[in-house]
């Protein structure tokens, strides 16, 4: 999310990087496979999207469908889109204007939210100069907006100046989890269904985002980078002030519902984004290129950890991008995105499969 996130749209420093390698590591011709060996986790995986640029997609209530959002169809920027868990019946349900990110589905299923720029501008904003080093842009045009599943009755919940975004929805579909700079710095924070009653969660300088409640909802696991050195704040206000971010060294932490009680999960000192939670409230799966042994390839695995930080465990090999896992509500099945079997440079698709623990 931008889950900020590292789906196409957020990053296309792995297109460039595998564009210039091509060549020398191989990183498209991948014959149609889509398991690779160590992955013992995942069981009858089956591609769900077929080109185009695919990511964050999460599993409604029933377990039965999944929202995403999805650059296809000639668009130049992100859709939200729906589609049932073997990949059929794929519906388009934002306005198809502006760029959208981070869709949910609320418990009853006769809501969904998603974060939007349609109302600031209804064209794709412009994407943010790399030039200078990889950075996310953090659209102030960002807006979260709640609809029925079918796209219709479109709602406006957030009307602060700047960044809204990233939503996520409680087990109980009471409150809306997003990430938000509107007190001058990038933070989580919930909000009734309607948007009301906004609680400021995080306050430590740095970015904090992409969060997800726990299966029990008590307690809300997200990503964060926190500058020490004065160079770092400096470097950090400074891509802020521009609506930037640079996504190099982000950690996985886990904090109380009430935003009490936040402890740091890992040290790994990389780029770990995507967390979510194990079934049993005592795990969580994220994305990380802490394995990655050659940086040029960008390779982004699924970790897994104790939420205390200890055993973590790889759980996919694919040489190139794994990210956005969700287990689904009866943790049977893990929805993915991945650069696995992708037929044209940047291609990212989702992936299903059968969880099993042994």
């Amino acid at each position: 999310m931008l889950g900020l996130y590292f789906s196409i749209k957020h990053m296309k420093f792995l297109v460039l990087f595998t564009i210039v390698f091509t060549l020398s590591i191989g990183v498209f011709a991948q014959d149609g496979k889509i398991t690779f060996e160590g992955e013992k986790y995942l069981k009858n995986i089956k591609q769900l999207t077929f080109g185009g640029e695919n990511a964050e997609a999460y599993f409604s209530s029933d377990g039965k469908k999944l929202i995403f959002q999805s650059k296809r169809d000639g668009r130049k920027c992100d859709q939200i889109y729906t589609m049932n868990i073997d990949g059929s019946d794929v519906k388009m349900v934002s306005t198809g204007l502006g760029r959208t990110t981070c869709a949910y589905f609320f418990k009853s299923m006769k809501k969904i939210v998603y974060g939007s720029t349609h109302l600031g501008n209804k064209e794709c904003p412009k994407p943010p100069d790399f030039s200078k080093g990889y950075v996310w842009a953090i659209y102030p045009e960002y807006d979260i907006f709640r609809a029925k599943p079918d796209g219709s009755g479109v709602k406006r919940l957030t009307d602060t100046p700047g960044y809204d975004a990233e939503a996520t929805v409680s087990p109980d579909g009471k409150t809306i989890l997003f990430t938000s700079v509107r007190d001058g710095d990038l933070d989580i924070y919930s909000m009734d269904r309607n948007g009301k009653n906004v609680k400021r969660l995080t306050d430590a300088l740095g970015y904090d985002g992409g969060p997800f409640f726990s299966p029990d909802g008590k307690q809300i696991v997200y990503r964060s980078y926190h500058p020490k050195t004065e160079k770092e704040i400096a470097r950090y206000k400074d891509r802020l002030k521009n609506n930037l971010i640079e996504p190099n060294n982000f950690e996985v932490w886990v904090m109380d519902a009430d935003g009490s009680n936040k402890r740091k999960v890992t040290n790994l000192g990389v780029a770990s984004f995507a967390p979510y939670f194990h079934p049993s409230g005592k795990k969580i799966i994220f994305s990380s290129n802490y394995f990655a042994k050659d940086p040029r390839k960008r390779n982004f695995d699924l970790l897994m950890v104790n939420t205390d930080g200890t055993g973590l465990e790889r759980i996919t090999t694919f040489e190139s991008f794994d990210g956005f896992p969700m287990f689904s509500p009866d943790g049977k099945k893990l929805v993915f995105a991945s650069n696995r079997n992708q037929e044209k440079p940047g291609e990212t698709n989702v992936f299903i499969a059968d969880w099993v623990e042994e």
